[in-house]
C-alpha cells in the first residue's frame, strides 16, 4: 500500500490549519488593539442571545425569503461540513467511508440526509445569486457595494455551488463504484439526490470511475480548506464571528448613551453648591481623549462588530437618513471601519508597530456629513441579524468633533447655547414660554 496520498493529504490539510490559525491571530491582534470594555455581565442573557440570535438565526427570518433562503444555506453548510470529519481521517489513514461499518443503518441516513440538504443547498444559493443579480434587489446594489464587495458576496455563492456539485458527483461515483464490487468501496450510504446523476457516468468503466470518484473527492476536500482560509479575505467570516458578537452585544436599552467619567464628574461639581473643585479630597480623573477619530480609539466590541458584518444591507435599507437621500450608511460605516482597521493591521505587519501613516478614520474614510445625517434612532442596531451597533461609533466620532475638536453644525450649536442659555432648545427665554397660551 502506498502512504504517498496520504502524507501529501496531510501536508495540505495541516499547512491550511496553519494559514488559518495565522489569519484568526491577526484579526485577534486587531481586534484587541480597541479599547477595554467590560462586556461579561449577565452572562446566562448573553448565552441565551447568542443561542437564539446567532445559532437560531432568529433575526434573519424577519425578511422571510432572504432569512429562509440564508437558513437553509446554514444548516446545510454545518450539518454536510460533520461529513468532514469522516473525509480527513479517510484522508489521513487511507480508508474509505471509516464510519459506515460502526454506524450501521444510521450511517445510510445521514448520507440521504446529507445529500437532500445538499440539494437544497444549491436551490437556496441559485435563487440568491438570482436576487443579488437579476432581480437587483437595491440593497446589494447601493455605492458602497461596488468592486469588492459585490465579488466578494458572488465568489462565495459560487463556492457554495462548486463544493455542492462536488459533494454530489463524488457521491454518484462512489454508488457505480459500489455496484462493481470493488473491494475498497464498501457498500454504504443512501443515495436519493446523487443517483439522479449516475447516468451521466454510467458508460465509464470501472478504472475511469474511480479516477473520477478520487478527483472530486480531491477537489471537494481542498476546496473546502480554501474556503475556510478565504474568510478571512471576506464578509463570511461573520459564519464564526457571529457567535462571540452576539454574545458580547450591548444589552442596556436601546438609546441608552455611556457617559465620559471625566464630564460626569465637572456636572456633578457644577450642580453642588457646596462642592469645593479644588478640593484635596475631590479625586482626579485621568481624561483620555474624548470620542474617536480613529479606530485605536473605538473599543475592542465595536472593531469585532466590524469584522462581523456580513454587509447585508438591512440596517441601510432601515436608516431614515439613507431612505431620504442622505449620505448616510450605516453598512458603509461599518466596512469603512473594517477596511481602517485592516489598513493599520498590515501597516503593523510591515513595521513591526504602527508607524503614523497620516490617514484616521474620521475623514479619510468617513466623513462629517455621513456623521451628522444620523438621526440615532438605532434602526440600523435594530435591524442587525448578529447585533451589530453602527450608532455606537457614529455617537463615538460625533463625540470626537464636539469636545476635541469644537466641529459641529451650526444648527446643534444654537440649540446647545439656547440649552445654557435659556433651560430648553428653543431662543425664548423661561418668562416668555408660555405666552404662546395668552395669545390664543
Amino acid at each position: 500500500m502506498s502512504y504517498f496520498p496520504n502524507i501529501i493529504f496531510a501536508l495540505i490539510l495541516f499547512s491550511a490549519i496553519f494559514l488559518f490559525r495565522r489569519n484568526i491571530l491577526f484579526i485577534k491582534r486587531n481586534i484587541q488593539m480597541g479599547r477595554a470594555i467590560h462586556r461579561t455581565d449577565r452572562s446566562s442573557v448573553r448565552w441565551y442571545n447568542m443561542i437564539r440570535i446567532a445559532l437560531g438565526q432568529s433575526k434573519m427570518v424577519t425578511k422571510p425569503i432572504s432569512g429562509i433562503l440564508h437558513v437553509i444555506v446554514y444548516v446545510g453548510f454545518i450539518i454536510i461540513n460533520i461529513e468532514l470529519i469522516e473525509i480527513i481521517l479517510d484522508g489521513l489513514f487511507g480508508t474509505h467511508r471509516l464510519f459506515a461499518p460502526y454506524m450501521g443503518e444510521l450511517y445510510n441516513l445521514l448520507i440521504a440526509s446529507f445529500e437532500i440538504l445538499a440539494a437544497l443547498v444549491l436551490v437556496s444559493v441559485v435563487l440568491l445569486w438570482l436576487r443579488r443579480n437579476a432581480i437587483k434587489i437595491s440593497r446589494f446594489w447601493k455605492p458602497e457595494m461596488k468592486g469588492w464587495p459585490k465579488k466578494d458576496a458572488d465568489y462565495i455563492l459560487y463556492f457554495e455551488i462548486v463544493l455542492m456539485t462536488l459533494f454530489l458527483s463524488m457521491n454518484a461515483t462512489d454508488q457505480l463504484i459500489q455496484g462493481f464490487g470493488e473491494t475498497h468501496y464498501i457498500q454504504a450510504g443512501l443515495f436519493p439526490v446523487s443517483k439522479l446523476l449516475t447516468p451521466l457516468f454510467s458508460s465509464f468503466s470501472i478504472e475511469s470511475l474511480i479516477v473520477l470518484e478520487r478527483t472530486f473527492w480531491w477537489l471537494h476536500i481542498i476546496g473546502i480548506l480554501i474556503f475556510l482560509n478565504y474568510l478571512y479575505y471576506s464578509k463570511h467570516l461573520h459564519i464564526l464571528l457571529a457567535f462571540p458578537n452576539t454574545y458580547f452585544q450591548n444589552l442596556k436599552p436601546r438609546g441608552s448613551f455611556k457617559n465620559n467619567e471625566a464630564v460626569t464628574k465637572e456636572v456633578k461639581l457644577m450642580m453642588d453648591p457646596i462642592a469645593d473643585p479644588y478640593s484635596p479630597s475631590t479625586e482626579d480623573i485621568v481624561t483620555e481623549k474624548f470620542g474617536a477619530s480613529d479606530v485605536t480609539d473605538l473599543n475592542w466590541v465595536q472593531l469585532m462588530n466590524a469584522y462581523t458584518c456580513t454587509e447585508c444591507g438591512r440596517c441601510t435599507d432601515d436608516c431614515p437618513a439613507n431612505q431620504t437621500g442622505k449620505l448616510l450608511s450605516p453598512r458603509k460605516i461599518m466596512m469603512d471601519t473594517r477596511d481602517r482597521l485592516e489598513e493599520v493591521g498590515k501597516n503593523i505587519n510591515l513595521n513591526g508597530s504602527f508607524v503614523n501613516d497620516g490617514k484616521q478614520l474620521l475623514d479619510d474614510y468617513i466623513t462629517k456629513e455621513e456623521l451628522w445625517a444620523c438621526t440615532s434612532c438605532n434602526a440600523c442596531v435594530e435591524s442587525c441579524p448578529i447585533g451589530i451597533d453602527p450608532l455606537s461609533i457614529i455617537m463615538d466620532m460625533r463625540q470626537y468633533l464636539v469636545m476635541e475638536e469644537s466641529s459641529a453644525p451650526g444648527d446643534l450649536n444654537n440649540m446647545m447655547s439656547n440649552i445654557e442659555n435659556n433651560g430648553a432648545p428653543w431662543p425664548f427665554n423661561n418668562q416668555d414660554r408660555m405666552l404662546w397660551a395668552k395669545e390664543n
